[in-house]
């Protein structure tokens, strides 16, 4: 039996760990060949086994996404391997929890290349592919912090600001030039994955995602959903990040004082961080061994977002509130 994305080819950045790795699984489980783009070799081999095993193909691609040449290589051999790239994911990202007053500036430098400038590569990387056939489809990871700074993540806040103004600039210079050539952006909640195990921290104690946390599963659904559906510009995950972007535009101010008042503990456990947190993060290069996709928040963290669910059903639910209204009118003239 055929299956959604037999014989389509997909490019996954950051697919070594976290929502990159769940989403890499979920392309394989719906029949899709997969580039794994990632530092983390031992990380991208178990990556690999698991988009075999839920019966796709994968090609792992070593690369840091913070140098072009890397990226634009990686692209290449996708091309050349797997065949013309369908769709493009980027996901890769790295951060430092720390107040602006205690970043050093080769670690702003270095959130900034690979949230940002790696997010541009990757679909400087695509375009060269996709544009000469006028097909493909781009998909922008983002977050919820992408509307709203937060404290303690200045430097990933700042960069997830900066790939949406660039994705904004892109998709109107396509819509110019009539391309069909498509870029969605999928905004994400406080997610339960790797990285608060691996990110460079200067907090007393172990970090955490801002409640409430969605499982890594939960953002793979939507990505793999606006890979299918790259006709709408965003998708929204998670109730937190609607109320926070739509908050924030509503009252800055007031988020301002929230945050301010709260922004510090939520991102925070009770557990000390301990000495050997100082020297042991991924930010320069990658861990040893495989981390899988999920973190320690097990847990709490939740499996459904009603907003995917929603986008998912949207032409049912829409056929069915039209049926509906139909129903309510003809009961109405049969009235007269």
């Amino acid at each position: 039996m055929a299956r959604p994305m037999d014989g389509k080819v997909i490019v996954v950045t950051g697919a070594s760990a976290g929502v990159g790795r769940a989403t890499a699984r979920a392309f394989g489980a719906l029949g899709a060949t997969v580039g794994l783009v990632a530092r983390g070799e031992d990380g991208l081999e178990a990556a690999a086994r698991e988009v075999s095993d839920a019966g796709g193909k994968a090609l792992v691609l070593p690369t840091d996404v913070a140098h072009a040449d890397e990226v634009f290589a990686a692209a290449e051999r996708a091309e050349a391997e797997l065949g013309p790239i369908d769709v493009w994911v980027n996901d890769a990202m790295a951060s430092v929890f720390a107040p602006v007053r205690e970043m050093q500036p080769d670690e702003l430098r270095r959130v900034t290349e690979v949230t940002y400038l790696g997010q541009t590569y990757g679909t400087m990387a695509a375009l060269k592919h996709m544009l000469p056939r006028d097909r493909g489809t781009i998909v922008q990871v983002g977050s919820a912090l992408a509307y709203r700074g937060i404290p303690l993540q200045a430097a990933y806040c700042g960069a997830k600001h900066a790939v949406r103004g660039f994705t904004d600039s892109l998709r109107t210079e396509l819509m110019h030039e009539h391309r069909n050539v498509r870029v969605i952006t999928v905004h994400l909640p406080g997610l339960n994955t790797t990285q608060f195990g691996m990110v460079r921290l200067r907090m007393p104690r172990r970090p955490r995602p801002v409640p409430p946390v969605y499982q890594p599963e939960v953002a793979a659904r939507a990505i793999v959903w606006a890979a299918q559906h790259p006709r709408r510009r965003e998708l929204w995950v998670g109730a937190s990040t609607v109320l926070t972007i739509l908050g924030n535009r509503l009252a800055p101010w007031l988020a301002d004082r929230y945050l301010a008042r709260t922004g510090y503990d939520s991102q925070q456990t009770d557990e000390p961080a301990g000495p050997e947190r100082e020297h042991t993060d991924y930010l320069d290069a990658p861990l040893p061994g495989d981390h899988g996709s999920h973190g320690p928040f097990d847990d709490e963290a939740k499996g459904r977002s009603p907003q995917v669910w929603l986008a998912e059903h949207r032409r049912p639910l829409a056929a069915a509130g039209a049926g509906a209204v139909a129903a309510a009118g003809a009961a109405l003239l049969s009235r007269r």
